[in-house]
């Protein structure tokens, strides 16, 4: 909750910039690590949800691992402070370069998702006298429930091995001299509120660990992904973690012995995020009274790539509520927070607080419009 006296100081401070509070995020990190460890999981954090250092050095002093998805992203994990063998490689094109770094710092494994993949992986693991250890990425055809462009985990998606490859993956798998067979990995999709996908997930998960064992491809790991999501009506209320955890406790095969491991990024994050901005103009139209903001699509581009519904809030109004269609500056018409949005009585120079915007917020902000990239203000500055 961002309040009157947290505003106060904010004023002091030249907008547009994302707004974090620690406080909060320790105590999400707290929570999660505490209900994994209870049931003796394992979380990893999703880097691409939130990259910035400071976040990164809180997040990895809570012992979590980091998931993955680039290169950049794998060093930077371990510049941050996670252990090598903590970090997981996931993402369908890893470069040859980034596949070499990976293996030189001896991270945890590689999440593969095709069989090529696996092919080059174990030649750049012979050139360099090393062996990779690997999950491999099963695409489970798990109908997430979520919004079509973050859907991962059905057969239509370019992410994962599909069920009817598998056989042959698992043939390529054992002619490979230089690959440790890790385990396997899963993920179907982000911002996913209707838990009882994840009950569906378990169900496969058990009928591909038969599968497996009877193979004699029992996996020591089984990573379940991530995808929790967030109500970004209330952005003070947590996710239900302990809810979430429980399912896979009480769906999974209990005699599945493997580490169960999961990625969670936004619903660690975004809570803890806002984007602060001020209003440069209250500007009537024929149906609607628009509101600029000194912050666009550039800031956060989730409202114009996924029409994503934030909670925005006017820190420095109490006038009598109104409707307004709040926008940013860039010089788009998808560059719109929010239409017919109830707000107190707005005028130029109101303080506005675009919540949940500490997952996919800065660390998909853009130069368009020749625009500066922001900086950050954290609750421990004020």
């Amino acid at each position: 909750m961002i309040t009157k006296e947290i505003t106060e100081k904010l004023l002091g401070f030249e907008t547009p910039f994302y707004y974090y509070d620690t406080e909060m995020l320790k105590e999400i990190l707290s929570v999660v690590s505490g209900e994994a460890s209870n049931r003796g999981f394992h979380v990893h954090y999703a880097v691409k949800a939130n990259f910035n250092p400071v976040i990164m050095k809180i997040i990895a002093g809570y012992g979590l691992g980091a998931d993955c998805v680039s290169g950049n992203e794998v060093a930077h994990a371990v510049d941050c402070g996670f252990e090598a063998g903590e970090v997981v490689f996931a993402g369908v094109g890893k470069s040859d370069r980034e596949i070499e770094m990976a293996l030189n710092l001896g991270i945890r494994c590689f999440n593969v998702e095709s069989a090529s993949e696996l092919e080059v992986i174990n030649e750049l693991a012979v050139r360099l006298g090393k062996v990779a250890s690997v999950a491999l990425r099963i695409n489970p055809n798990v109908e997430a429930h979520t919004l079509k462009h973050i859907t991962t985990g059905t057969e239509e998606n370019k992410f994962g091995i599909r069920m009817a490859d598998l056989e042959k993956v698992i043939e390529l798998l054992r002619e490979l001299e230089n690959i440790h067979y890790k385990g396997i990995h899963f993920h179907i999709g982000s911002q996913i509120t209707d838990l009882s996908v994840y009950r569906n997930l378990c169900k496969r998960i058990n009928e591909l660990w038969k599968w497996l064992s009877d193979r004699d491809m029992e996996p020591e790991d089984i990573n379940v992904g991530g995808g929790l999501g967030v109500s970004y009506d209330n952005p003070d209320r947590f996710p239900p973690f302990a809810e979430y955890f429980d399912i896979f406790r009480d769906n999974l095969d209990k005699r599945i012995e493997s580490t169960i491991s999961f990625e969670l990024g936004r619903s660690l994050t975004a809570n803890c995020g806002s984007l602060i901005s001020r209003v440069l103009y209250v500007k009537p139209g024929a149906s609607e009274t628009f509101v600029i903001l000194d912050a666009g699509m550039t800031e956060l581009l989730r409202p114009a790539l996924y029409h994503a519904i934030h909670r925005i809030e006017n820190l420095t109004s109490d006038g009598r509520e109104r409707r307004y269609t709040v926008v940013g500056p860039v010089c788009e018409t998808t560059d719109t927070f929010g239409k017919h949005i109830a707000l107190p009585e707005t005028r130029r120079g109101d303080l506005v607080a675009i919540r949940s915007a500490g997952a996919y917020g800065e660390v998909m902000a853009s130069r368009y419009n020749m625009r500066s990239l922001q900086p950050e203000v954290f609750s421990d500055d004020l």
